[in-house]
């Protein structure tokens, strides 16, 4: 494989952006945004352009799109966290394309929180086998078509515990686009593809004090779903948890702390549900799937400082009181299978990156990192850039 190179085309000042105002005022408790003394509700919405190229796809052209929004403007009550829509499309010279198409519902005073992930892609992956220890040069590069709607529902039921239940159907076709490599050799369960359904309960304790760019508080997550046989190719069950903890160590200053588990259990174990390792949120610096394996656990801690240089930028019909915050993480994970958990199969995850608030009153910003994970023998250091909307965790 050559040299994939990335290029991020970033409009920040030129972005077309629209934004509505929603003002309460509320003088009996502290503001709930980074600096405002007002409490402030805004509607907004950001396209990003984002344009890329590599070998195996060609020039990639793609933007995403988050509108963020409250669902009780009517009947507004102060702790109702802000909802959004996310749509990511993209295209490339070779004819593949992907659709991401995400939602991220409150309703008011947070007594309901809805999800959802509607996914269709027709593009190209790198296969490098099952474990922690897969060799960059035993790469295969695979055809993958996806298809993909989940759908998460919980209710508030007392204090700020959560119960609900989670629905996911996800359909994938696979072949060799170039016949090289381990895939070929391997015998793996579903090779060429398959479908499945899980059914889950959620458990959730939340009490941070903001979902976006949080500054204090826990959520703790755990899922548990079933895939049953008549709506699966193979009855399966999974279980994801997942931590953090934020400490507000000064109004400038936060730690973040973060980890995660899932597991993947049944007799046959299709290649391509197994937990796989690596993405921009968590284990950043991985290539997604370079290691998979019926089990993975890791965990990660980042530190945030946020620059207000009280700056006003009027450019147009543009008006912005740019504020930023840095940002250094590190953490480590592993792949295993049942029975086979050592601490010499973590490997490390760290780097550092850069947010700007583009709608402060929600905390939303737009995030640029880069990270680092192990050197193997004979290979290139993994590492990676990362630039996404909202915050890795």
């Amino acid at each position: 494989m050559c040299k994939n190179l990335h290029i991020i085309v970033l409009f920040l000042l030129f972005a077309v952006s629209a934004q509505g105002q929603f003002i309460v005022r509320d003088t009996s408790s502290a503001p709930s945004s980074l600096t405002d003394t007002a409490w402030l509700r805004r509607k907004s919405f950001f396209p990003l352009p984002v344009l890329g190229y590599s070998q195996e796809k060609g020039l990639e052209i793609g933007v995403a799109m988050l509108y963020s929004f409250y669902t009780d403007n009517k009947n507004p009550d102060r702790a109702t966290r802000n909802s959004t829509i996310n749509l990511i499309p993209a295209i490339t010279t070779e004819n593949q394309f992907k659709i991401d198409l995400k939602s991220n519902i409150w309703t008011r005073g947070n007594i309901w929180h809805i999800k959802s992930n509607l996914r269709y892609h027709n593009f190209p992956l790198y296969f490098f086998g099952i474990g922690d220890e897969t060799h960059y040069n035993d790469r295969s590069l695979l055809n993958n078509t996806r298809y993909k709607a989940q759908v998460e529902a919980e209710r508030l039921v007392g204090g700020h515990f959560y119960v609900g239940a989670s629905i996911l159907y996800q359909h994938d076709t696979y072949s060799s686009k170039d016949d090289k490599g381990i895939y070929n050799s391997l015998s793996l369960v579903d090779k060429a593809g398959g479908y499945v359904t899980f059914l889950g309960l959620t458990g959730i304790f939340d009490n941070r004090d903001k979902e976006n760019y949080t500054r204090k508080g826990w959520m703790l997550k755990l899922n548990a779903a079933y895939a049953p046989s008549f709506l699966s190719k193979h009855p399966l069950f999974k279980l994801d948890a997942q931590g953090v903890h934020f400490i507000s160590i000064s109004p400038k200053s936060t730690l973040g702390l973060n980890g995660l588990f899932q597991t993947l259990q049944g007799s046959e174990l299709p290649f391509y549900l197994l937990p796989e390792m690596g993405n921009d949120l968590m284990m950043r610096g991985y290539y997604t799937g370079r290691y998979r394996n019926q089990n993975y656990l890791a965990g990660q801690a980042e530190y945030r400082y946020l620059i207000d240089p009280k700056l006003r930028v009027r450019l147009w019909f543009i008006d912005l009181k740019p504020k930023f915050a840095l940002a250094a993480f590190g953490g480590a994970g592993s792949v295993f299978s049942n029975h086979d958990f050592g601490l010499s199969g973590f490997k490390p995850s760290y780097g550092a990156g850069i947010r700007y608030f583009y709608d402060e009153s929600s905390r939303l910003t737009i995030r640029l990192d880069y990270a680092v994970g192990e050197k193997r023998a004979g290979e290139p250091r993994q590492k990676g850039f990362y630039f996404s909307l909202a915050e890795a965790f």
